[in-house]
């Protein structure tokens, strides 16, 4: 079979990333062969892949999240255009993994029909690789400033014949009103493609919905496929740091008698928050993102992460007085840690003529290395060791140290004895990313850590796996369709398409022209 299904949002973060990865592991628990796919996603959070021809390449971590849900490798056609924001008014274009060019409201039109040809060739090949293709959409599909040339939501389905569903966030009030506007705004061969509803984040009594769930049907037309009930332990890969509250995940108990608390820099381009998931998962470790210079002051570890314009998210740490807190938790001995962007903003000098092109720039002066940004930028898995402890990451950036004190210890080695990162008695940092997914150097990181906070009562506990963490909430998103969708129904309309009396909804607006 060729099966498809679009899974379309009322809004961003609706739940079409966790609802798509959900409906990829129900299938692949079935031994469908399965693939997710969004053709444009826009997210500073990515994953390194490597592509057909050896070169890293990058794609929305939400993307390799549902590839793992569906048993799979990630795979450059599965997100082939990434927009990464660096400003308000501007994002670099990430096709098939490869940086190939800024975009702007005014550029952008002119490289649309570049990226949805792209697009729409990658989704036709893993149609003809897979059985089914779950294709999450972007937004809202009743964006309909922006539908003339759309090829993420109604536009793709309509190119590839796909049906879709909608699914709407009832945590924020106002779902049904939403749901009918949504399907009210499209024009009549998109609202022929709009099968049904998934209601996410439900707390309470079913029956207290039923009545709406039933206008809702006899207004529309369409049923609604199941409500997905509020799930506390659904926290691991977000798609973007805006998802997160202020505390990451439901921190277990203290294996030891302390707690560690960990605060998180909120940045306003922050890229790859995805890095402190795993020291969130350890029992009797707090993280939480901050914006707040006193809550600096109180924390155990100050983490500085990912940056998608280091330049510019240095001179806003300078501006809100965060700069000088994290100074100042250093100058007392505290521990500090700087990934990938935050790395660089440690450093004594930072010389930029590629991203935020300002040259030469001061650093924090937190570590004796000094930054230069490359036009080519470093995409590339990365595998070393932490005194002896094997480390996984990835890197994605444009900086590199280029000088460096010689006696200045590395924080890694890379598998070929290279250098890696930096440390200069509290204060730490790495270009890699997601070097604390492997268990033994999250361990240790941790355990030095508490004792340079003074935190002698935290004990990191023995057998704390993020690995099998993440399997266990890909298998709670299986789980929750399962329970709570009508599984037969969505099996019809991936196999069968939507049906072909379903009503149209007026005013509806004109055709996409």
């Amino acid at each position: 079979m060729s099966g498809g299904l679009l899974v379309a949002g009322t809004t961003s973060d609706a739940g079409k990333s966790v609802l798509t990865a959900g409906i990829c592991r129900w299938l692949h628990r079935r031994g469908v062969a399965v693939a997710p796919f969004k053709a444009q996603n826009m997210s500073n959070n990515s994953a390194v892949v490597v592509g057909p021809d050896g070169r890293g390449g990058e794609i929305g971590r939400a993307q390799a999240m549902q590839a793992a849900a569906c048993g799979l490798a990630p795979d450059l056609r599965f997100n082939p255009v990434l927009l990464k924001p660096g400003s308000d008014l501007a994002s670099q274009v990430v096709l098939l993994g490869e940086a190939v060019d800024t975009v702007t409201a005014g550029n952008f039109r002119t490289l649309r029909p570049r990226l949805a040809e792209t697009a729409y060739a990658a989704l036709a090949e893993l149609r003809t690789a897979y059985d089914v293709v779950i294709c999450e959409g972007a937004g809202s599909p009743a964006e309909i400033n922006l539908r003339a040339g759309d090829y993420v939501n109604m536009g793709l389905a309509r190119h590839a014949g796909l049906p879709a569903i909608v699914v709407g966030d009832i945590d924020r009030g106002g779902v049904f009103a939403s749901m009918f506007g949504t399907v009210a705004l499209l024009d009549p061969a998109d609202q022929a493609l709009i099968a049904g509803f998934v209601i996410n984040k439900f707390r309470g009594d079913l029956g207290l919905l039923r009545p709406g769930l039933d206008m809702l049907h006899r207004v529309t037309g369409r049923p609604t496929y199941g409500v997905l009930p509020w799930q506390l332990d659904l926290w691991l890969d977000a798609e973007d740091s805006l998802a997160y509250g202020r505390v990451l995940g439901r921190p277990a108990a203290p294996y030891g008698s302390e707690w560690l608390d960990v605060a998180v820099v909120r940045l306003p381009r922050i890229s790859n928050a995805t890095d402190v998931e795993a020291l969130a998962t350890e029992p009797g470790v707090r993280v939480r993102l901050t914006v707040e210079p006193a809550e600096l002051a109180a924390a155990d570890l100050v983490v500085l992460p990912g940056s998608k314009s280091t330049v510019a998210d240095l001179t806003w740490l300078r501006e809100t007085g965060l700069a000088e807190a994290v100074t100042a938790h250093a100058a007392a001995g505290r521990p500090l840690l700087g990934i990938c962007g935050g790395f660089q903003m440690l450093a004594t000098a930072i010389h930029d003529p590629v991203e935020s092109r300002r040259g030469s720039v001061p650093g924090l002066g937190l570590l004796p290395v000094e930054i230069t940004f490359d036009p080519v930028k470093t995409v590339r898995p990365a595998v070393g060791t932490a005194a002896d402890v094997p480390v996984r990451g990835y890197e994605i950036h444009h900086g590199h140290v280029s000088t460096a004190d010689p006696e200045l210890p590395p924080l890694l080695h890379h598998a070929d004895g290279r250098p890696e990162g930096a440390r200069l008695g509290a204060v730490h940092g790495t270009h890699w990313h997601g070097a604390f997914e492997s268990d033994g150097f999250r361990r240790r990181f941790l355990t030095e850590v508490a004792r340079s906070a003074g935190r002698h009562g935290f004990t990191v506990a023995p057998d704390t796996s993020f690995a099998a963490a993440r399997e266990r909430s890909l298998d709670l998103l299986g789980d929750l369709v399962e329970e709570h969708l009508d599984t037969a129904a969505l099996w019809r309309l991936i196999e069968a398409g939507a049906p072909a009396d379903l009503p149209f909804i007026p005013p509806g607006a004109p055709p996409a022209g």
